[in-house]
C-alpha cells in the first residue's frame, strides 16, 4: 500500500509519508521559469504543463504525495463562472439565487484536470500517491458572493444569517458539484482527495456546525477514495470538524497534534509545521522536524506535511532539509 495511503488506514509505518500543500509551483524555479510562457489558466488546462509542474516536487525531493496542479476554482470555470487570475481569482459578485442557477458540473468540461491526472498517474512509481482536491462549499460561497479574495467575506457571512434558506440551497448545489469534481478525478486515477475549506475559520461555532460541516460532508460522501479535510484557522470549531466524516485531518501550525488528537479522535493526521520555520536556519527545521515526529510518535496515522501551503519565497533547500529529516 502507499505510503500515504497507509497512513490515512492508520497502519504502522516506520516514517510518516510527506507531501506539502501547494507543493507543485509556488517556489520552485523551474516552475517559474515555465510560468514565464504561459499564464495560470494556460498552464492548468494544459495538461502536458499541468502535470510537469505536478512533477517537478516529485523529482526534486522525492515526495510522497503529487498533488495536483490546479485551483479549487477551476471546477467553477467548468459550470460557467467567468474569472480570471491576478494572481488570485477575479469574478463578478453572484448572489445566491445565481449561484443556485448556475449549471450543473459538467465534467466534460474539466476534463484536462483528469488527463493531468492520468499524465501522472502514469509517471510517477507506485509508491507515490496522486492527490485530486476541490475548495469545501462554504469556501467557494465565500469566492462566488464576494467576487474574489477577502480577508473578512462579510458576504457570506452575513449570507447564512440572513438567508439561511438559500444559503443552505446554495450550499448544496455547490457540494453536489465538488462531489462530482472529486469523483472524476477519482475515477481518473487520483488516490486520494482533499477539500480545502479556507475560510471556515472566519465562522463561530453555531456556523460551522449549521453550514460547513454539513456541506463538507455531502461533498466527500460515497467517494470511492479516502478523503482529507483541511480547515486551517478553526481550532474553536475543531472537535466539529470529526462529524465531516473524513479519513484524514489537516491541522494547521497554530493548533498541536496533540490536542488534535484529543478533539478529533482516532482518525488520521496531516500536518503540521509552520511555514515560517522554513525560513529559519536549517538546524531548526531539523529540530521542529523532530518535535513533531516525537509528539506522534507510536500513534498511527501521521502525513507529514505543513501547517499551511508553502510560501512562494522559500528556499528549495529547506524544503529538502525538512523532508531528509522526515525520513532521518
Amino acid at each position: 500500500m502507499k505510503p500515504v495511503l497507509a497512513a490515512l488506514a492508520r497502519r504502522p509505518l516506520e516514517r510518516p509519508p510527506v507531501w506539502v500543500m501547494r507543493q507543485a509551483g509556488r517556489h520552485l524555479p523551474e516552475y517559474r521559469r515555465l510560468r514565464a510562457e504561459h499564464t495560470f489558466q494556460e498552464a492548468v488546462s494544459n495538461p502536458e504543463i499541468a502535470a510537469e509542474i505536478t512533477l517537478q516536487p516529485i523529482r526534486r525531493y522525492g515526495m510522497d504525495g503529487a498533488v495536483i496542479f490546479a485551483d479549487i476554482m477551476t471546477p467553477l470555470e467548468a459550470m460557467g463562472v467567468d474569472m480570471t487570475f491576478d494572481p488570485g481569482p477575479r469574478l463578478r459578485p453572484h448572489t445566491l439565487d445565481e449561484i443556485i442557477a448556475l449549471p450543473a458540473f459538467d465534467a466534460g468540461a474539466a476534463a484536462f484536470v483528469g488527463e493531468t491526472i492520468g499524465r501522472v498517474k502514469s509517471a510517477v512509481s507506485e509508491e507515490t500517491a496522486v492527490i485530486g482536491f476541490c475548495g469545501a462549499p462554504v469556501t467557494l460561497l465565500a469566492y462566488l458572493l464576494e467576487g474574489g479574495g477577502s480577508k473578512e467575506f462579510m458576504r457570506m457571512r452575513a449570507a447564512l444569517r440572513s438567508e439561511p434558506g438559500k444559503a443552505i440551497a446554495a450550499l448544496e448545489f455547490v457540494a453536489d458539484a465538488m462531489n462530482a469534481y472529486l469523483a472524476m478525478q477519482i475515477e481518473a486515477g487520483a488516490d486520494v482527495v482533499q477539500v480545502f475549506d479556507s475560510w471556515v475559520g472566519l465562522l463561530g461555532r453555531d456556523l460551522v456546525a449549521r453550514f460547513a460541516v454539513p456541506a463538507a460532508r455531502a461533498t466527500i460522501g460515497g467517494l470511492a477514495a479516502p478523503t482529507i479535510y483541511f480547515g486551517p484557522h478553526a481550532p474553536h470549531a475543531l472537535d466539529l470538524f470529526g462529524s465531516v466524516g473524513a479519513d484524514g485531518y489537516g491541522i494547521d501550525w497554530r493548533t498541536s497534534l496533540s490536542e488534535a488528537r484529543r478533539a478529533l479522535g482516532d482518525v488520521a493526521l496531516q500536518g503540521n509545521l509552520d511555514p515560517s520555520v522554513l525560513f529559519s536556519d536549517l538546524d531548526s527545521v531539523a529540530s521542529e522536524v523532530a518535535r513533531i515526529k516525537r509528539e506522534m510518535s507510536g500513534v498511527p496515522g501521521h502525513i507529514f506535511n505543513l501547517g499551511h501551503g508553502i510560501d512562494r519565497n522559500t528556499d528549495p533547500g529547506a524544503v529538502s532539509a525538512m523532508v531528509e529529516a522526515v525520513r532521518a
